[in-house]
Order: structure tokens, then sequence, then C-alpha cells
């Protein structure tokens, strides 16, 4: 497949810079996988698409304060280094401006006055070097001076509601670059009313990198190499999802990254295996998936990785047509946006669209 068959234009000011007032002030466009029928509601009509049996999984990992501002030892230039993932206490792997500039040994500090020194080291592959701080206890450090990594599309600096707002309710395993958007829209007591209809909740762990912003420069989808991130799924997860499946409920993903770890533990039957590591998973048509039914996910970038795994649960026909309908409809777009959810519908009088229809 081509990249342009996953282009479409998106009017700047749709692009939210903001959060809603409240979590739950989002809209949702739900869509029927099957026909493709769309309908807009509030976020909390999101529960009459679930079933007694059925499952929701939610991506636990937490934003933390990666960016830093700091000055060069020598000479007093400013440097922002963003810490990605921590290869042992004190030694990161860090996207760094000036990037040209940073040489091996180079000296950041950071405070005023410093707190902290970090020493550049070797060049990594995709524009990352690995820096070594004087200090082991860096996730402190970052809680002191760092800075919340807001995605380049929102235009302002970080605020001090971002250090709320660009979290989940739920997310307690520090480690990510970027937040599981899909889940920014839920507070504890729509969580809490979900599992009152019935519904089981299991969560997992995917660290989200940097790399979910890499633009696509291969012509074709095929050709593209995705970037590596850390998952973990846990053995009570695992049995949570293979139990929902064998019982005939469905499983619900919370975002693209929960797609990606179930997808990558699943087997062809779509029963998945706990286990930790790396996946480096693309998924693009004309995969299916395997392990998950429904996905509740924000709207994405033209030509991006997450648009194409979006493309994995309705045709992308289906799916340019339903961001059309955002568009007239004035829906805000990414991270601090409105949401999407796939649901696997089709004629039946447990289709919780029928009486849209």
């Amino acid at each position: 497949m081509r990249i342009d068959q996953f282009d479409y234009y998106l009017p700047p000011e749709l692009i939210a810079q903001t959060p809603a007032r409240e979590r739950t002030d989002s809209r949702l466009l739900a869509v029927d996988r099957c026909s493709g029928r769309c309908c807009i509601h509030g976020f909390p009509e999101i529960l009459r698409y679930f079933r007694p049996g059925d499952c929701l999984v939610m991506n636990n990992t937490r934003v933390i304060p990666a960016r830093l501002l700091g000055y060069r030892a020598e000479g007093g230039g400013r440097v922002e280094a963003l810490l990605c993932e921590e290869f042992s206490p004190g030694r990161w792997r860090a996207l760094l401006k000036p990037g040209r500039r940073m040489k091996a040994g180079c000296q950041v500090r950071f405070g005023n006055p410093a707190i902290a020194t970090m020493t550049v080291g070797k060049r990594l592959p995709d524009a990352f070097f690995e820096v070594e701080f004087d200090r082991t206890d860096v996730l402190h450090l970052l809680d002191q001076c760092g800075q919340i990594p807001l995605p380049p599309y929102i235009r302002r600096p970080a605020e001090r509601v971002d250090a709320e707002r660009y979290q989940t309710v739920y997310g307690d395993r520090p480690g990510a670059v970027a937040a599981p958007t899909a889940g920014l829209h839920f507070t504890e007591e729509t969580i809490a009313r979900i599992v009152e209809r019935g519904v089981s909740v299991g969560h997992l762990t995917l660290h989200v990198g940097p790399g979910t912003f890499k633009p696509v420069r291969a012509e074709h989808v095929e050709e593209h190499q995705m970037h590596e991130e850390q998952y973990v799924l846990s053995a009570a997860t695992a049995d949570t999802v293979n139990q929902t499946r064998e019982s005939g409920g469905r499983v619900f993903a919370v975002g693209t990254t929960t797609v990606r770890v179930l997808e990558t533990c699943a087997d062809e039957q779509g029963r998945v295996k706990p286990g930790k590591g790396g996946t480096r998973l693309f998924l693009h048509p004309p995969r299916k998936p395997r392990a998950v039914d429904g996905l509740l996910t924000n709207f994405h970038l033209p030509r991006s990785t997450l648009l194409m795994l979006v493309a994995t649960f309705v045709s992308t026909e289906k799916l340019l047509a339903a961001y059309q309908l955002a568009i007239r409809e004035r829906l805000r777009f990414y991270s601090y946006g409105d949401c999407m959810l796939l649901f696997p519908g089709g004629e039946s009088e447990l289709d919780p669209m029928r009486k849209e229809s």
C-alpha cells in the first residue's frame, strides 16, 4: 500500500491545544467496524457499547517530565535534553538539541545553581545519544526540574495543568515520554460504571517513546521500520483477555499502544501469552487484529503509523470517511482532542446503534 492512501487534510484550528474542561467533556465518534456507520455522542455514552462479559484493557504507563533544559559547562550554550529510556541507573538514551554540536565528552549542567551534570556519550541510531548523569536518581531530578514533553503539534510550553491532564487517572508505571492519549478521557467514576456493567478491566504497560511521532518517509507502507517500545503483559491480564474470548465476550483496547502489546503477544487464534520485552510490531492493512475486537483511540496524524494501525479495524475507505465526518462536525484532533470507538457491530438486537439508524 502507498503512504498517500492514508492522507487527509485537517484544518489547523481543529488541532486541540488544551484539554477539555473536564475529561469526560470530550466527544466520541462511534464507528461500526462492519458497516462503517457513525454516530457522535458525549464520551460518557461509551457505556452503551459494552456488554456484560466483555473486557477493557488499558495501558498504565505514566509520562515522566522527561524534558530538561540546561547549559553547556563550557561556553554556557543552551541545551535541551529529552530522556527516552534508562539503560542503567544514571545512563539514558536521549535526544539532544542542538544535536549537531554535541560531541562525546561534552558536559551539560541542570539547575541554577547546578544540581546535576550530564556527560554526552556516543551517538546512537536515529539521532539519539547515550548520556550519563553524575547521580543515579534521575527520576527524582526530573521531578525537580523536568517538564512534561508535550507533542510537537501543541504550540505552547508545558503548563501546570499538563502535569495532571497529560496523564491517565490510572497510570502508575513511570517511563513514557508521550501519553497513551485514548485513556485521557476516563475518570475513576467512568471506569467504576464500566465495571458495574459486568466488564472486566485489565492493565498492561507500554512505555510510549518519541518514535510515536516519527514521520513515515517511505513511499510504501511495508518499507517503514517501526521504533522499539518496551512492554509488560502480566499473567493476570493475559488470563482476563483469554477467558473473555473463550466465554464469548469481546476484548476492547484503550489506545493503539494497548493493541500493539496484545497483538505482539497473540498467536494465530488470538490467545495472548504474558511476557515483557521490546516490540517493533507494525500493524497495517491488510492485517486484521487477532486478539482485539474493539478499539478506543484518538484521531491521528495523516500518513502516520497510528492511522495505519486503526485501518486494521475497518477499511481505509470507511476510516477516512469517518475522519471527514469528524472534520465536518468540528471534533477536536490529536492528543488533547476527542476520540473514536471502533466497535464490532452488525445488525442485531444488541447493536448499540440500532436505535440511531
